[in-house]
């Protein structure tokens, strides 16, 4: 298979780390990128978890909704919630 070249662009400190670590696997950096698009192609993802910081209104909500799955939070009628939202909109 034909053998073509890939730049890619990383902090100084980045690249010294890391071949430094590949080094002490017993591979060179080129290897090790190898070894990651192989992963890559073979599982349609990306091996690990990548995970971003979530600002503070989702993580308020993602406490809501398990509150909410637990059943720790009042049922409302619709009326109630139609105030609730008419409430919320006047905030605006």
């Amino acid at each position: 298979m034909a053998q073509v070249s890939m730049t890619v662009r990383m902090d100084s400190q980045l690249k010294s780390a890391f071949d430094a670590l590949c080094a002490e696997f017993g591979m060179s950096a080129n290897t090790a990128m190898n070894v990651f698009a192989n992963a890559v192609v073979q599982q349609r993802c990306i091996p690990f978890i990548i995970k971003s910081e979530r600002n503070e209104a989702l993580r308020a909500f993602d406490a809501m909704r398990a509150r909410a799955e637990a059943g720790l939070t009042p049922d409302l009628t619709l009326d109630e919630i139609n105030e609730e939202i008419r409430l919320a909109r006047l905030e605006k």
